[in-house]
């Protein structure tokens, strides 16, 4: 079988070449820029690397504008890169529509991300300044033998300008909209004949692209600089010495969501599945007698859905502070020892995180984290890792073994409160919704008084045998047996600290069979220990509310032991007070409040062995040409999730066990199909590729907290109970992967003629979840039915996976004159229609676009000048990076109205992407 896909592979790598030759003269052609794969350990030439790998060298990088990794969007089809509510801490990358979803500091990336060999631990840790850049390489698939744990979906290896030995310096300057301003700067040049050095800076600042209607300020903006140093100490050259120091800082208001299109929806055949929904009115007055606006005391709230009008407002007085020191110092030492070839790379990096909040992103003062420094994450990582590699049996096995060890302390402080408007909404919404407590998910404990007058009052309604003249009675005489429990400026101040301890040992060998048939062999163990320990502190009035319902019960067995009292009203107050102390009232706000005065400290442990590894089999009927295919096994680690809300359930906490917050390794298995050709003229690369992920690592955001899943398949038939709302009634003892990608990606870039270059990309990658699914064990039910609020994902698309995407640049540097260079560039992507929320509710929804970016230029034909006007978003497309829940704003989804009957009126919001930006950059060598 293996012959016969080699054999296969190689035929489409020579109609490659032959097509190549036909169509592209290599007379005409001019050499395009060289780039040495480095993540392959070994610095071979792409077609060389029997790995899906898209290599992007610094020209390529210089003429897109990129300068973090979310421009690596334009570049590389099978990526797709997007930020959250929080460039910082949030967002996440994708490669074949795989990757992690959200926010939550628990979650590892499926993504991995390095920079100059050192791992950072969460891809927004990279979402800043890069400085001056050699190269970016993008490899897809797991990449876990010489990568290890949490590279199961692909990686991103960039590698930062090095020191030389020849004197140069540089100055950069940019202006543009949005008040945008941009200064580098560098120098690099021998200090003796034995030792190098390079000292960058990059200073950028912008004013934000979402404006503040109450206080005039506008978010999203920019204000950041980076300083990086490198020493190279190369006395000869089967030794060097590399030390590089950075250090960065941004302060930043980031990041707030508008509003997208409000409306009620209401089904025609309520409560009949698959009934048809009737979409109410688009206008807000429609929506809000739920929701927002119908708060006494309070001010109306403010819905501005305009949504790419990009205006928000905001509590007076909140912030979305987000500050960030980062920073490191690593030592690179080679060294030929013998016949073999060392290599160690030693490295601490720290970064802290600030974050202040106005977390329901509204006007009305409901939910907020204080930032006055109280919530902040921070990771402080040491890594070492040494590899030894070199040549035996005369050149017939090249050989590389190495181990691993990282330790790494997270810290996570987390302050959410409730703000002064909470208790008067909480009470407003109950009301509005005829005493429903599930029109009101989540809001833990709050004016036990105002929701106490609501629930009656809504009871009473549909009690006619209790005079209208006499419910006011009613109302008092239940409301004076309680105590009101304020929550204004209450709520949580919880911390986490992580230790994870990692140690791996791998080999990754190329056994030479024949000159052009070659076997690689690669494998990984990773032993990787954490260790939780948890102080959760809450101010909110449990005690308060205990006795509450004490009173409520007393009072509920008074009026039933005295029928005839106030008037014979006695059996309404007895029913409707011990309704209120029973039901929704007592066993979810109960619950509620346990969970959120769950105060004092608590510790998990985890401890994960597992074996990574990889198996290709490769020939190369020409120099330039290569066929392979390959299997490779990956994972990516288990963790705990940093969020009390996964203590919700009453099993748990009454065993005082909190294993809940864990959550298992996520694997996969993958195999792939791949040819390369690189000529003169072109170059072409092609893959198959099918992977199969269990266990995989969900992050839903329900409005107000995360949880984890862990996403299995189900072998049995489960009948669509798993795409129903009904709880627990879907447990599948036979599980397998619940994740599938496969499909196919191409990638060529063509040199038709001198100083002309044409890059494409093409990637179709089918990434859903199976039909039938299974979550994570469920320590209340015994059983893994998938939760209710997961519906929507049964043989669905991952969120934020798009079918097809392609890329496309073209580049023209043409000699004006003797002196001078033009250059005149533009790149462009297209992707499908996306969901972006990973519970796949329509309304979060991305229909298809396109981006294009364009840049021209002249400098100086020595290079020692260049001016250059660009635009990135050039024809200013509005999308939705990711869109989301409202906090508290309504429930339900235009899904559920649809499969259920139903109804919703939930309010959602969207992280935008940026618009139009241009600008003017000059610069300058010498």
């Amino acid at each position: 079988m293996a012959k016969h896909i080699l054999t296969a592979l190689a035929a489409l790598a020579g109609a490659t070449s032959a097509w190549a030759q036909a169509v592209l003269p290599a007379q005409a052609s001019s050499p395009g820029e060289e780039v040495v794969i480095t993540a392959d350990r070994r610095g071979g030439q792409p077609t060389d690397v029997p790995i899906a790998v898209t290599a992007i060298g610094a020209r390529r990088l210089a003429e897109s504008g990129t300068t973090d990794i979310r421009q690596l969007n334009q570049l590389t089809p099978s990526l797709l890169v997007s930020s959250t509510s929080s460039e910082a801490g949030g967002g996440g990358a994708r490669i074949r529509g795989i990757g992690t979803v959200g926010d939550n500091a628990g979650l590892e990336s499926s993504v991995a991300t390095f920079v100059d060999g050192v791992y950072r631990s969460r891809v927004g840790v990279a979402f800043t300044e890069l400085g001056p850049l050699e190269q970016v390489e993008v490899l897809r698939g797991p990449q876990g033998t010489l990568f290890g744990r949490n590279a199961s979906a692909g990686l991103i290896n960039i590698v930062t300008a090095n020191p030389k030995f020849v004197q140069s310096e540089y100055g950069e300057a940019s202006i543009g909209n949005y008040a945008y301003r941009r200064l580098a700067a560098g120098i690099t040049g021998p200090a003796s004949s034995t030792l190098a050095y390079r000292l960058d800076g990059v200073w950028q600042k912008r004013r934000g692209f979402i404006e503040e209607v109450i206080s005039g300020r506008h978010l999203q903006n920019r204000d950041r600089w980076l300083a990086r140093g490198k020493l190279l100490y190369q006395p000869t050259d089967s030794f060097s010495l590399l030390v590089s120091a950075d250090y960065s800082r941004r302060n930043e208001e980031c990041c707030v969501g508008p509003y997208l299109p409000a409306a009620d929806v209401t089904s025609s055949t309520p409560g009949k599945p698959g009934g048809q929904p009737v979409y109410g009115p688009s206008s807000i007055e429609a929506l809000l007698g739920r929701t927002v606006s119908a708060v006494s005391g309070a001010g109306a709230g403010r819905v501005l859905d305009d949504t790419f009008a990009r205006k928000v407002a905001l509590t007076p007085g909140r912030s979305f502070r987000q500050n960030v020191t980062d920073g490191g110092v690593s030592a690179e030492l080679k060294a030929d020892i013998g016949a073999a070839h060392l290599t160690s790379i030693t490295a601490y990096r720290g970064n802290k995180f600030v974050k202040g909040q106005d977390a329901d992103f509204g006007n009305l003062d409901l939910l907020v984290r204080a930032s006055d420094g109280s919530g902040y994450t921070r990771f402080r990582t040491f890594t070492q890792e040494v590899r030894l590699q070199g040549q035996a049996f005369g050149d017939r096995l090249d050989w590389l073994v190495g181990a691993y060890y990282a330790n790494e302390r997270l810290t996570y402080a987390d302050n959410q409160s409730y703000g002064q408007d909470f208790e008067t909404f909480a009470a407003a919404r109950i009301g509005a919704a005829g005493g429903s407590f599930a029109a009101f998910p989540s809001f833990g404990l709050a004016n036990l008084t105002g929701f106490a007058r609501a629930f009656v009052s809504g009871q009473l309604a549909g009690m006619p045998g209790v005079p209208a003249a006499a419910r006011g009675q009613v109302v008092d005489t239940i409301a004076s047996q309680v105590q009101n429990v304020a929550l204004n400026g209450t709520g949580e101040l919880d911390r986490y600290s992580q230790h994870d301890r990692n140690l791996a040992v791998f080999t990754h060998n190329i056994v030479r069979l024949t000159d052009s048939l070659s076997l690689t062999l690669g494998a990984r163990y990773t032993d990787d220990r954490k260790q939780l320990d948890a102080a959760l502190t809450s101010n909110s009035g449990c005690g308060v509310y205990a006795a509450n319902i004490s009173r409520l019960r007393a009072l509920a067995a008074a009026a039933t032991a005295n029928p005839s009292g106030n008037g014979g009203l006695n059996p309404a107050i007895g029913s409707l007070a011990g309704t209120l102390a029973n039901s929704a009232l007592a066993s979810f706000t109960g619950l509620a409040c346990v969970v959120n005065s769950a105060n004092g400290s608590f510790a998990a442990h985890r401890h994960e062995g597992e074996w990574s590894g990889t198996a290709v089999l490769s020939y190369k009927p020409a120099p330039n040409m290569l066929a392979y295919a390959s299997f490779a096994r990956g994972y990516k680690a288990g963790g705990f999730n940093l969020d009390r809300a996964a203590l919700f359930n009453s099993a748990t906490l009454a065993r005082n066990d909190f294993s809940s917050l864990g959550f298992k390794p996520e694997r996969v298995d993958a195999w792939e199909l791949g040819a390369k050709y690189g000529g003169r003229s072109v170059e072409l690369n092609a893959a198959l590729f099918y992977e199969q992920f269990r266990d995989f690592q969900l992050n839903t955001f329900n409005g107000l907290n995360f949880f984890v899943s862990n996403i299995r398949g189900c072998k049995d038939d489960l009948g669509m109970t798993d795409s129903d709302a009904v709880a627990g009634n879907s447990a599948c003892a036979n599980t397998r992967s619940g994740v599938t990608s496969r499909g196919v990606e191409i990638e060529a870039s063509a040199h038709p003629m001198r100083d002309v270059r044409f890059d494409a990309g093409f990637t179709y990658a089918d990434t859903r979840y199976r039909h039938d699914l299974a979550g994570s064990p469920d320590p209340a039910n015994g059983n893994n039915s998938l939760q209710p609020n997961l519906f929507l994902l049964p043989g669905n698309h991952l969120s934020n996976a798009p079918e097809y995407t392609w890329t496309g640049a073209a580049s023209w540097t043409p000699a004006v004159s003797d002196a001078l260079r033009a250059l005149a560039y533009v790149n462009v992507r297209h992707q499908s229609a996306i969901n972006t929320g990973s519970d796949l509710f329509v309304e979060k929804a991305q229909g298809g676009f396109a981006l294009v970016n364009a840049r021209l230029g002249l400098s100086g034909d020595d290079a020692r000048w260049a001016i250059e006007l660009w635009a990135q978003n050039l024809f200013d497309r509005n999308y939705k990076q990711i869109a989301f829940s409202e906090p508290l704003q309504g429930g339900g989804t235009v899904a559920q109205v649809t499969a259920f009957g139903a109804s919703s009126t939930q309010l959602y919001g969207a992280f935008l992407g940026e618009p139009r930006t241009w600008g003017l950059t000059v610069r300058t060598k010498f």
